[in-house]
């Protein structure tokens, strides 16, 4: 019912900086809450970002926390993650999500999801 497209990604040194975009479809985006989640290789789905209907809160893994920033344009049907000071440990695969009545750090609870953009950061 909601297709989720990321774009963004790329290869970037330890230090930098990336902008990623998902862009939904469907009439209802303001109503989700929206999420970020990353998987690298050999590892679980972890947490990254999540953020309320509204914008008006925002949840943050503890690692990235100070560092990333996840903002929504619902005009635009856009949720948005920058990704600054990165380190070679946030090298994966970034998911876009859309849940709702969920608890915003699990990522069982979404109902929807994107087909990942790779992010690579090199050391």
């Amino acid at each position: 019912q909601v297709q989720l497209v990321e774009s963004g990604g790329g290869l970037v040194q330890a230090g930098g900086s990336l902008g990623l975009s998902c862009a939904a479809s469907g009439r209802t985006f303001s109503t989700y809450i929206m999420g970020w989640f990353r998987q690298a290789p050999g590892k679980e789905r972890d947490f990254v970002a999540a953020i309320t209907g509204s914008g008006g809160i925002t949840y943050y893994a503890d690692s990235v926390k100070g560092r990333f920033t996840i903002s929504r344009d619902n005009a635009k049907n856009t949720v948005y993650l920058q990704l600054n000071s990165l380190k070679p440990e946030d090298s994966a695969v970034y998911y876009c999500a859309a849940g709702v009545l969920i608890d915003p750090r699990v990522g069982s609870g979404y109902r929807y999801w994107g087909q990942g953009t790779q992010v690579t950061v090199s050391s």
